[in-house]
């Protein structure tokens, strides 16, 4: 009985040392809708990459991609932003710039498929 205990201990110890208790963040995914009518402005094209992010063919940090689109931004209505992912993006990295995106209002952010 005693070695019974012992390896019960052993197992709950290694679980608890092997989990992790971080906090997953939620993406919200929504497939694109029929006959959606376009804005006047003309989308915001931003490309991924592993190490770089470019926002209409100009450089820029992912710390400063919400000044970085105010800028493109012209009329009152929503700005669209074309997200066209590399070759070597991880789901982690579109999700940080997802996550950034998410706090941005009056976007319509359209992700384009990785050929």
């Amino acid at each position: 009985m005693t070695s019974l205990i012992d390896v019960i201990f052993l197992l709950l110890l290694f679980f608890m040392l092997s989990s992790t208790f971080t906090r997953f963040a939620e993406v919200d995914l929504a497939a694109a809708g029929a006959g959606t009518s376009a804005g006047t402005d003309r989308p915001v094209f931003v490309t991924l990459g592993m190490q770089a992010l470019r926002v209409n063919g100009s450089d820029a940090a992912l710390e400063d991609l919400p000044d970085s689109l105010a800028a493109h931004r012209g009329g009152d209505g929503p700005l669209g932003v074309l997200v066209s992912l590399g070759g070597d993006v991880t789901a982690q990295r579109l999700t940080d710039l997802l996550s950034v995106l998410r706090e941005i209002a009056d976007l319509q952010v359209t992700v384009l498929e990785a050929t």
